[in-house]
């Protein structure tokens, strides 16, 4: 299986992170993709790019699509030590505490930059 990583290339934060996954030793091939001016790319992998820049996305190769705290708990799941912390932040009240946080966090961090999106109707933010 190979997971397609779409992260945000402008994200020092983001970048920093990605730098340290990338050495990480995965079950199944792991592929990164800079979401930063590829928004046709995006779209035509099935995407919204404004979704993209909110929410970590990762793409299996059997086409499904997942987001934000599913994407980390996918990736998680996929190095042998950190299978249990994967499964453990994929419970449904643990991820919607994450997930909360890391849309709180992510909302600073954009506006801070000054990348915030006012309104991404497919997004619900």
């Amino acid at each position: 299986m190979t997971i397609t990583v779409y992260f945000d290339g402008q994200c020092p934060l983001c970048v920093n992170e990605v730098a340290k996954w990338k050495k990480a030793a995965f079950e199944y091939e792991v592929e990164w993709l800079d979401i930063t001016d590829n928004d046709e790319l995006l779209l035509s992998h099935g995407i919204d790019p404004r979704k993209a820049l909110l929410e970590l996305h990762t793409k299996t190769d059997d086409g499904r699509i997942l987001t934000s705290i599913d994407s980390y708990a996918l990736l998680l799941r996929n190095l042998p030590r950190w299978k249990y912390f994967g499964w453990l932040i994929g419970l449904p009240v643990i991820k919607q505490v994450l997930k909360w946080c890391y849309d709180r966090i992510t909302k600073v961090r954009l506006k801070r930059e000054g990348r915030w999106i006012k309104e991404c109707k497919s997004c619900d933010k």
